[in-house]
């Protein structure tokens, strides 16, 4: 399951209810006062027609103000219509349970919305605080039981690349410490040894592929498990050692099958950027070198190279 159906089931299961004791919710509130789930609803709302959002009018998007999302539960509108058997979920951006509670004080422009917290459910943790995406993440209880790490920098990360976690498989998150490199390297697309090949083959034109986000979360992770800083370093530093792979990280980079030396593209190969063929000349330099400490064969290398 991906965290995207599990976060869709847990905002749905807020509507369940005792059909002997109790009515059926009106609607589902989900508050926000954080704004740490704004970034996940436009994924959202493609899978759940029912959810909509508090803001400034936009039908198109399901947005609209407090007095428009009542229509919605009242089914008197007929933008974002939807089935009489499907609860609307109004998502409640910079919005926490506490305002709702407070009934008397609360803006004028929320307290058409203000009295489904009594004929609707609120979608909130048992203590009742709002969930955000770190109490999702690490509940037993109404989340995913994931063991996460709680320091500062996580939490940055996590928060960044919170649109990218919803395509994360459960299971497979269920045997790691999830720290700030993992959510990091989920931004910054995937694989890090991956990415780096993609970098050293692509250059610019892989920098000018990403946000600024996604760029710099890169940067982050080369940095933590290379030692090397794309944006202060290079590529040809990169590409040397990549040549040398003399510690574990590289060594990784340097078995991947696409540029392994046995798959490395020849000097005069005609395909392929500058990049790409640049590491097959240093690769083919370094070999030709005499064995011996890494910086004797990358000087050596050097050498060949600007022949």
């Amino acid at each position: 399951m991906l965290v995207l159906d599990a976060l869709m089931n847990a905002v749905r299961s807020a509507s369940d209810y005792n059909h002997e004791a109790q009515s059926r919710p009106a609607s589902i509130l989900w508050p926000d006062g954080e704004r740490q789930w704004e970034k996940t609803v436009a994924r959202l709302q493609v899978d759940m027609p029912e959810l909509f959002v508090l803001g400034d009018f936009n039908a198109a998007r399901r947005t609209g103000p407090a007095i428009w999302l009542r229509c919605v539960v009242a089914r008197a509108v007929t933008e974002g219509e939807i089935p009489g058997d499907v609860l609307p979920i109004l998502y409640l951006p910079g919005v926490s349970r506490k305002d709702l509670r407070a009934v008397e004080s609360c803006s004028d422009a929320l307290k058409p919305i203000v009295e489904l917290q009594y004929t609707g459910a609120l979608w909130s943790q048992e203590n009742g605080k709002d969930w955000t995406v770190l109490a999702f993440l690490k509940a037993e209880q109404g989340g995913l039981g994931l063991d996460v790490v709680q320091d500062a920098a996580t939490k940055d990360a996590m928060q960044q690349a919170v649109v990218r976690l919803l395509d994360e498989d459960t299971d497979a998150l269920r045997d790691r410490r999830l720290g700030a490199d993992y959510f990091l390297s989920i931004l910054a697309g995937g694989s890090p040894d991956k990415n780096m090949l993609l970098w050293l083959d692509q250059g610019d034109v892989f920098r000018s592929q990403r946000t600024n986000d996604e760029w710099q979360a890169f940067v982050a992770v080369s940095e933590s498990r290379t030692g090397l800083n794309p944006e202060r370093d290079g590529i040809l530093s990169a590409v040397a050692r990549l040549a040398t792979h003399d510690s574990g990280e590289w060594r990784s980079i340097w078995q991947l099958p696409t540029y392994s030396r046995a798959h490395a593209p020849s000097d005069d190969a005609g395909s392929g950027s500058l990049c790409y063929r640049s590491i097959a000349w240093w690769m083919a330099a370094v070999e030709r070198c005499p064995r011996g400490d890494a910086a004797n064969r990358v000087g050596r290398a050097r050498k060949l190279y600007s022949v």
